[in-house]
């Protein structure tokens, strides 16, 4: 008999689109290696659902706040569901982005000064010099994020709006000018080394992960082969540090302007990394001899309790 997976998508938060994208990608794919799915549109009844349901497994597909942060991970501990993906602490920690950076730091990643402070106090006066960027400290797909120019003379006022959705707790990071790269972990292997390339957006922002053609993914990248060493053995240590499982995708920023060593920065690591046609594991997995379902089907066979 098939086993019965259950692919949690949608949710409440911000990034509602991208989960049913991912969602729905996954179940397809779920569907065609064998699986028996069943696609749960995620809201507050989640818990009753999964107890009419009894799936065998949980494929967590949500992204954003209360299914990336420890909060879906703990409702399935509870339920003792198998889930993919990283447990109840790594999501809360991987999703705080000044802690988990205190954590990859004291790992030996190396990581961009940075404070964190209200958004009333990051708009009323430069906290760094610039250029640096401001994020909000619990939020992914790059939502509320504002860069600050080097000759930009005063912080960005969109902090102060009654109608900014994203917290009151901002980080605020120092610009790290350079290549956008990127490195999925699988387990405990890191695949391959992945740049992204944006067509005319300053950063890989919203638009840039998800609109076709709105950047284009180089895997391998074309990077000096040590460079590449590098951030593999630094997205590894990240992933076992913050305590991640399944599959997870670290950010890096490489500045070789003045040089092939240059200067490499660990930006974050994400546990609910995309899975629609435009993602980048995806395309990681492929280029590291993994097809799509079966990235899939290791990580619904992957899938436990306790992680």
């Amino acid at each position: 008999m098939a086993k019965h997976v259950a692919v949690l998508m949608g949710g409440f938060s911000s990034e509602r689109p991208v989960s049913l994208a991912s969602g729905n990608a996954c179940a397809d794919a779920l569907q065609a290696a064998g699986y028996a799915v069943t696609r749960l549109d995620v809201d507050r009844d989640v818990a009753d659902a999964l107890v009419k349901l009894k799936p065998d497994v949980a494929f967590n597909a949500l992204h954003g706040p209360y299914g990336e942060d420890g909060t879906i991970q703990g409702i399935l501990e509870y339920l003792a569901v198998p889930y993919t993906h990283s447990g109840v602490l790594a999501s809360a920690l991987a999703m705080h982005k000044e802690l988990a950076k205190t954590v990859a730091k004291a790992a030996g990643v190396p990581v961009a000064e940075a404070k964190v402070c209200h958004r009333l106090d990051a708009a009323s006066k430069h906290v760094l010099s610039p250029p640096y960027v401001v994020k909000p400290v619990a939020e992914g797909s790059s939502f509320g994020v504002l860069i600050v120019r080097e000759d930009q003379a005063h912080p960005p006022q969109e902090l102060t709006s009654d109608e900014w959705p994203y917290g009151d707790i901002v980080m605020v990071e120092r610009f790290v000018a350079g290549r956008e790269l990127t490195c999925a972990v699988m387990g405990d292997v890191a695949l391959e080394v992945c740049e992204i390339t944006t067509e005319g957006h300053v950063f890989y922002d919203y638009d840039s992960k998800y609109a076709p053609g709105g950047s284009r993914h180089v895997v391998p990248a074309e990077i000096p082969a040590k460079v590449a060493r590098r951030i593999q053995e630094w997205s590894l240590a990240a992933h076992k540090a913050i305590g991640c499982r399944g599959v997870s995708r670290s950010d890096f920023r490489y500045d070789d302007r003045f040089g092939e060593g240059g200067e490499v920065i660990w930006l974050e690591v994400n546990t609910q990394p995309g899975m629609t046609e435009t993602s980048l594991v995806p395309d990681i997995a492929a280029a590291s001899g993994h097809s799509f379902p079966e990235l899939l089907t290791w990580m619904v066979e992957d899938a436990s309790c306790n992680r």
